[in-house]
Parts: structure tokens; sequence; C-alpha cells
């Protein structure tokens, strides 16, 4: 099978989330990754627990965390810190189509790493400096982590409950949220700086920041601040501009409902057995049902209570009423439309015979996914990678493992 993206060969020097997405996500589509990790330590994510078990049930030293975000790479050992480190990087960067880094801005100038050297003995190169801040700016020095990001970028602020109301106030979103919106936006520069190569034959340097591209996720809600001064309130799991489009509370459980138009509502109610609500002055139209929100909710409540969650959405669906149910990541994967549609995959593994994965979700008919191997143990690639990309011996491989280069 034609890999869509084998022709390139990918330097990842980032860690943790957004750059390593970034690197798994062309990796899944064939590009030869190789991960850059220090000797000894290597990603720190690989501390994080829970850890894998090997197909004795015995826990290994492989992290779930980074299995996430470093399938289909090779890992290779290299001490930046050392001159004949920074050569072999150099070298690898040379035969290289894109180098991602995360370093704090200016980090990797001190090991003459940044992208002017970079460019110096490759001026064909796309060169994604991912960090907190971006290269410019007054905050571009400070540390930060996709928590600082999701507070600073206003996205706490609209997430989470009404302050008047037990338990309201700014709420963290489930997952480093940033990260993975940075990764996918970068994904879309590093091809975007491809093509423009292809063409020109030049490559470029491309400066993303978790602030900056969280605050371009908000997108419509800061489009309402930015056109018409509208500032948005917590609304925990409501919608400002559309009512009912929140969770109700069922006779077992939660669910959703999303009532897009006034024909929808209408059925709502029919279903709810309230169809008087849908007649009422006051919620006949969407902006009417936004006004009185207040009058409206509490009567659907006292609606959903009166059966379980599964027969309101048999009965929903039949009438294309949107609505779900409400599930934890257990449920998720027990959904048979989320089996039909393969995101939960299975790959060989060397020590656990094989390993649950997430599938990556793009669907192309010509040159889909690929899974050809888990994320590497630190080092796992190291002589394979400097043998056959760069050449060298196994004299000159063993001499950089004696100098603690490797």
């Amino acid at each position: 099978m034609t890999k869509a993206l084998e022709h390139l060969r990918v330097l990842d020097m980032s860690r943790v989330l957004a750059g390593p997405f970034l690197a798994q996500s062309l990796a899944d589509f064939g590009a030869d990754v190789i991960k850059v990790e220090r000797p000894h330590h290597g990603d720190e994510s690989r501390t994080f627990p829970p850890y894998l078990k090997n197909s004795a049930g015995v826990e290994t030293d492989e992290s779930a965390y980074f299995m996430s975000f470093n399938r289909g790479k090779r890992s290779v050992t290299i001490d930046i810190s050392k001159p004949r480190g920074q050569e072999l990087v150099k070298a690898l960067a040379a035969r290289s189509d894109v180098l991602i880094e995360n370093y704090k801005v200016g980090d990797l100038r001190r090991y003459g790493l940044d992208y002017e050297a970079i460019r110096a003995v490759n001026p064909r190169i796309v060169y994604c400096s991912i960090t907190g801040f971006g290269q410019t700016g007054p905050y571009r020095n400070r540390p930060g982590y996709d928590y600082i990001f999701q507070a600073m970028s206003g996205l706490m602020s609209i997430t989470g409950g009404p302050d008047e109301l037990p338990g309201g106030g700014p709420a963290k979103v489930g997952l480093a949220i940033c990260d993975v919106i940075t990764g996918m936006y970068s994904s879309f520069a590093v091809m975007t700086a491809l093509a423009h190569r292809d063409r020109s034959g030049k490559g470029q340097h491309i400066d993303m920041s978790l602030l900056d591209t969280t605050i371009a996720a908000i997108s419509h809600i800061n489009m309402r601040y930015l056109i018409g001064g509208f500032v948005p309130k917590r609304m925990g799991t409501g919608h400002p501009s559309i009512v009912p489009y929140q969770m109700f509370l069922a006779q077992d459980g939660p669910m959703v409902v999303a009532v897009g138009n006034d024909g929808q509502f209408a059925k709502l109610c029919a279903i709810l057995g309230r169809p008087e609500l849908a007649q009422d002055s006051r919620f006949r139209t969407n902006p009417l049902r936004v006004k009185h929100r207040e009058e409206l909710v509490p009567r659907l409540e006292e609606a959903f209570v009166q059966k379980p969650v599964n027969v309101w959405i048999e009965s929903l669906t039949k009438q294309n009423v949107p609505c779900g149910p409400l599930n934890d990541i257990p449920q998720v994967f027990a959904d048979p439309h989320v089996k039909a549609r393969g995101m939960h995959v299975r790959i060989p593994h060397p020590r656990a015979g094989s390993v649950s994965m997430l599938a990556n979700p793009a669907r192309l008919t010509a040159t889909p996914p690929t899974y050809d191997r888990p994320a590497p143990r630190l080092g796992e690639h190291t002589r394979e990678v400097l043998s056959s990309v760069l050449g060298l011996s196994d004299q000159e491989i063993d001499n950089l493992a004696a100098t603690a280069v490797i």
C-alpha cells in the first residue's frame, strides 16, 4: 500500500504532547519519524503512569501517556550538549524534510541547533518551533503548560457552571486540550510549508504558540466579542444562543439534547408529552426561548426525569431530534458505532504481544493511516538510524556510546 508521506523524513526533537502529537500524525501516514531523546532519560512523559503490562501481566516501564503520542517513530538517543552530539543532529537534519522542537525560546541556539543553523545545512527544511507563548512578544521567555493556556486564553472563563450555582466557577477542560489543538494546527502548518517548498524549493520556520492556537480555536466566541462586544458567561452545559441545547437528567442518568430549530423543538415537546410548550407564546421561536430560558428549562427537566435515557433517545432519534447519552470512557468504547468506525485498534507489540491504540480519525480511501510499529523504547533505533541514515560504522557507533554521546 502506498503511504502518502512515505517520502518524508521528520526529526522529532519535541517532548510530552503537542510536538509528539504532530510528529505522530505524520508517522501515521508513512513519514519516517526519528525521535531524538536524551540518553538515559528520554522524553519525560515516559515516566507518566499508568504503564503497559507485558504478556505475562507484569508491569513494564512503557507509559500509556508516551504511547499515546509516539507510535510509528524510531527513537535515537543523542546528547546535544556535546559537540559531537550537535554534529549528529545537524547531519540528521541535513537529510530530513521537517524538524519539530518545543524547547524554550533560544535554548537550541546555545547548541547551534536553531533554525538559522539548521537552514545553513539544509535550506529546504521545514523547522517547526512549538512554545507556550511563541518566538516573539513580551511573554516569549515564560515557561508554561497546557493548564496555564486554558486560563490565559479565556477558555476557562467560558467553561464550567455559573458562579452563583453550587460547584460553579471556572473549570479546566478534562484533557490537555491546548496541546492537542496546537498539534492539529501545527500539522496543517507543516503540510502547508511543505507544499510551498515543493513549488519554491525553500523551507521555512514555523512559529506555533499554545496561547495563539487556543485563542484561535475559541473562534466564534471570540468573534462575538470582537464584532459585537459580547462577553460570554459560563453556562455549564447550556448554550448562549440556542435553547434547549444542554444536558438533562433522565430517570437513570444524564443525556444531552441539541434542538437546532423550531421544528425540532415542536417534536421534542410532543415526545415529552408537553406539546403545549411549543405553542406557548414565550417559547415559539428560539430567540424567545433564549429570552425565557429560566421558565422553559425547569418544565423540560420535569418531563425528562420521567423515563430512562434509552427510551428518550430511541423516541427522539426516530423524529430526527439530535440527542445522545452522556458516556463515560468505558461506555465510549462499548458503543457499537465507535466499534464499527474502528476507533480502537490493536497493533503488534514485542513485550505485550499486542497493544491497544486509538486509531487516527482521518479516513482516506487511497492512503489511509497505518500503524506499523508501537511507540519505541528509549534509544531502540539508535544504532539502526546512525548506520542506515548517516552511514556510520559499528566502530564509530561504539565510540559514540563509549564517550556518552549516545
